[in-house]
């Protein structure tokens, strides 16, 4: 019997993977240099220097067995312990090797978090807008997605809103700073006070409902070393019951080798069970045992700095040139994205016109919110350069 809730999912696919497979068509169709593909974050920074050599450093010295054989289930003690102690070194933490469990990459940290901090029917609140698949992830762990718009001004974290839309089946929370698809870097005072929300909340079932779990914080942070001159606080430091998912497809450029981490700092005997049950989830899911290969890489790179540069001369050159055309947009403090007001409120029907001029961003609607356009500024600058007479001509369509 096919599983048509399984079936449902592939045919709907993703909407960024669909433009990101037209601009691939379209490159083969009219060349490369005449398509302005800006919706996957797929980074064009290369990797740094220091994964070539990692990557030579292993297959020179490590045997057939040690090179490709299976690691332990929670990960290499060498790339957990590389983990745990560069984050000791950034913010002042006491972690080891307990605390972080090696994943195949972001989709299988949050994943598996879902599924180890919720249960069936219970509800997970996201800030809208928000990446797509988390309400895929939610769903399939049997909880429900609750959409919370951020302030529709500067998109920032509506605490008020947040407050008002936790239950007695509140699980957990996502949140996404550096943020996609805002680019958008939520500042420490509001955190504070969303930790102190949540903080009360927890109170309040302890001592009127009896209920032993605390709302858990899913800090989701692929995009945290890609950061623009301001701070993006370390959300454990603030709230307790955080758990830190993490992946190097965006800080070392390697989005297609599928690893990262989830970190549950073993603070009380509830961390712990956290931890066992996000371990269980990677088992039951099939996630079990990120790639050696770049497990070691991560032992070796862990410190390794992003190259931030290129993604600020392309947000810059971005900016300036649309805000001369008339477009409206997000200020990004972080991420390679750039949110933008589309021209009409139908952001599918501008993202339709713009494909005229072979330009394809991503519409708005798929992130929970209407009337806004996704554009992934973490292209070779030549194809910013090259498309700004394309955006300055769909401009004046309007």
């Amino acid at each position: 019997m096919l599983n048509e809730t399984m079936y449902a999912y592939g045919v709907e696919s993703s909407v960024i993977r669909e433009i990101f497979t037209y601009a691939n068509e379209r490159k083969a169709q009219i060349g490369a240099e005449r398509v302005f593909d800006f919706s996957l974050g797929n980074p064009s920074v290369p990797a740094p220097d220091a994964v070539r050599a990692s990557i030579e450093r292993s297959l020179a010295e490590l045997t057939p067995a040690e090179l490709h054989g299976y690691t332990p289930a929670p990960g290499l003690p060498a790339a957990r312990e590389a983990v745990a102690a560069s984050l000791n070194r950034r913010f002042g933490t006491a972690y080891t090797a307990a605390d972080v469990l090696m994943t195949v990459g972001a989709a299988a940290s949050v994943s598996c978090t879902l599924h180890a901090v919720t249960c069936p029917g219970d509800e997970v609140i996201v800030i809208a807008p928000f990446f797509p698949e988390y309400r895929v992830w939610i769903e399939m762990a049997g909880a429900t997605c609750i959409e919370v718009p951020a302030h529709q001004e500067t998109f920032q974290v509506d605490v008020e809103a947040i407050r008002r839309a936790i239950t007695p089946r509140t699980a957990a929370i996502i949140i996404d700073s550096p943020n996609n698809p805002t680019g958008v870097v939520y500042p420490r005072a509001v955190l504070e006070e969303l930790a102190a929300v949540l903080e009360a909340v927890n109170r309040t079932r302890a001592a009127e409902l009896g209920h032993p779990q605390p709302i858990v914080l899913i800090s989701d942070e692929p995009y945290r070393e890609i950061a623009y001159g301001v701070e993006v606080p370390w959300i454990p430091a603030l709230y307790e019951h955080t758990v830190v998912c993490y992946s190097y497809s965006k800080s070392l450029s390697l989005p297609g080798e599928r690893v990262g981490w989830v970190l549950v700092p073993q603070v009380s005997e509830g961390a712990r069970r956290v931890m066992a049950a996000v371990a269980g989830a990677a088992r039951a899911l099939g996630y079990v045992c990120a790639p050696a290969l770049f497990q070691r890489v991560v032992a070796d790179c862990a410190d390794v700095p992003s190259d931030v540069a290129a993604y600020a001369r392309n947000r810059d050159m971005l900016t300036r040139a649309l805000a001369r055309f008339g477009y409206t947009y997000v200020e990004p403090d972080g991420a390679f994205y750039l949110w933008v007001r589309a021209l009409e409120d139908d952001a599918e029907a501008f993202c339709e016109r713009a494909r005229a001029f072979e330009l394809l961003p991503v519409p708005s609607n798929s992130f929970g919110v209407t009337g806004w356009v996704r554009v992934g500024y973490c292209v070779d600058a030549s194809v910013i350069e090259c498309s700004l007479p394309a955006w300055e001509q769909l401009a004046q369509t309007y």
